[in-house]
């Protein structure tokens, strides 16, 4: 990364001013405050943007300062004064042009005094945005409401009230050269692993980019360096029960600033086919709930090229199951109708995301009763292949992580391909290339499918079943975790 520069700050106002103006164009960016006080004979410029502090604060943050002016004189200079009087719980001295010109544009206040080479920055800022609501992909039918948000000291203290150790750390470094945007990295301090922490730490300190635009994933595909692999290598959460349970077993959190996802690492495949209802529900009830969503990720990737190969070789079937394959004619071979469905159905799940929703209604009465229903009735589509593309589709739905659905969603199209071309060899192929790309992805070192590849009995136990709390003694060896012990 080039050098950045460490102008100090000057004793004369005027000159710091010139700077600031040349710099981030105080004089010309309306959202950029400026305020010329006088204290006890010293001028005194005050900095702030406008939208990213309140101006209730800034108005007590200026009452303050005219008391001080009309307080009694004392051996005090006025940067000491202001320093110690100001009623904030946050004022630090800096000597450098760029730390204050990078904490201004971050929403706090900058104070230069004449005669002084040091300012004071005071943070008051209070970004813009939601309050914390339920994720709309993540709900439980029972279980808290709160999510996160886009305003990343928020996202830290929704942690932190679930996670009141003394151990929890939240540093704070920031990416862009130009954005500088806020990253948090958070983790259990005698739990995580330190290794895993480090190389986190350099991973996003290497980052040379004008600026995160697209925010918590940008940031992913320079730590995880995913290339050609459709899956996906780190997990998303906007729950903060689901980021807490994380902390505990050893993982890391990367909070980005403006983003309300948070990454999760390292992660295996099956960390994107769980959810929190499941813990949410008895051991009993979550083991039923998670074997439904396993079945219907298993359909999501297999039941359309199984299908395909039935009825490309029907004397695969046992007699009972004989009447599967269509049984009318079409003018489209079944591996075109296959493709134009899924493909259909990608379409409308991409209109749905960008159809206003007072029209979605009319939307998807439009393609269930004149695209569907019409493309059966003419001839062009077989009901079994409406059938098992829906089914599929729903497998779809069904899984958790959405960028999980779509790399197996993708997989489903090559193995039906396969299927078409080589029958029954092309079904065996692509289901033995689809595991063996699985088994040498690694995100962060960590084999993707652990606890399968390599096999660990008792956390395997553990996907297949959901286990009662007192059960999970120990964390996942996966995170390497200093303290193994959940419970002493």
């Amino acid at each position: 990364m080039p050098e950045k520069k460490n102008t100090p700050i000057v004793m004369k106002l005027e000159q710091n001013r010139e700077i600031l103006n040349q710099r981030i164009g105080v004089d010309q960016s309306f959202d950029m405050g400026f305020r010329k006080l006088n204290i006890l004979n010293q001028e005194v410029n005050l900095y702030y943007v406008t939208g990213l502090c309140e101006t209730p604060i800034i108005v007590e943050l200026l009452r303050q300062l005219f008391e001080i002016d009309h307080g009694e004189e004392n051996e005090k200079t006025v940067f000491q004064r202001i320093e110690n009087d100001i009623p904030h719980q946050q004022v630090e001295a800096v000597d450098s042009i760029e730390k204050c010109i990078t904490q201004l544009l971050s929403g706090l206040i900058v104070i230069f005094i004449d005669g002084e080479a040091e300012a004071l920055i005071v943070d008051v800022r209070s970004y813009p945005g939601r309050t914390p609501e339920e994720p709309d992909t993540e709900k439980v039918i029972r279980g808290s409401r709160d999510g996160y948000t886009e305003n990343i000291i928020e996202n830290t203290a929704l942690t932190r009230r679930r996670i009141r150790d003394e151990r929890l750390r939240n540093e704070i470094m920031q990416v862009g050269e130009r954005s500088k945007t806020d990253i948090c990295i958070s983790y259990i301090q005698d739990v995580a692993d330190p290794g895993l922490v480090d190389k986190l730490k350099k991973e996003i300190q290497n980052i040379d980019i004008d600026g995160l635009s697209m925010a918590d994933k940008t940031l992913e595909e320079y730590i995880v360096h995913q290339g050609l692999t459709p899956f996906p290598l780190v997990r998303y959460t906007e729950r903060p029960d689901v980021a807490a349970s994380h902390l505990f077993e050893g993982h890391v959190i990367v909070m980005v600033d403006t983003s309300p996802s948070m990454i999760i690492t390292p992660t295996t495949y099956f960390h994107h086919v769980q959810h929190a209802e499941e813990y949410r529900q008895s051991p009993l009830v979550g083991t039923f709930v998670r074997w439904v969503r396993y079945f219907g990720i298993f359909s999501s990737v297999f039941l359309l090229p199984l299908w395909m190969l039935f009825v490309m070789q029907p004397d695969l079937l046992p007699e009972y199951l004989s009447f599967i394959g269509p049984n009318e004619e079409t003018t489209l071979p079944v591996i075109i109708q296959i493709l134009l469905a899924d493909l259909g159905l990608e379409m409308l799940r991409i209109a749905a995301i960008h159809t206003p929703t007072p029209l979605s209604t009319a939307m998807g009465l439009i393609a269930a009763v004149l695209i569907g229903q019409i493309a059966i009735d003419v001839g062009m589509f077989v009901p079994e292949v409406i059938l098992y593309v829906a089914v599929s589709a729903i497998g779809s739905y069904s899984t958790p992580s959405y960028e999980l659905s779509v790399a197996n969603k993708m997989s489903r199209v090559v193995l039906v391909i396969f299927v078409a071309l080589f029958g029954v060899k092309g079904f065996m192929i692509g289901v033995l290339a689809y595991i063996l790309l699985l088994a040498r992805i690694k995100s962060l070192d960590t084999p993707y499918l652990w606890p399968f590849l390599p096999f660990n009995a008792n956390a395997a136990s553990q996907i297949v079943f959901r286990m009662s709390m007192p059960m999970l003694k120990e964390r996942p060896s996966i995170t390497n975790p200093q303290n193994d012990q959940r419970q002493k």
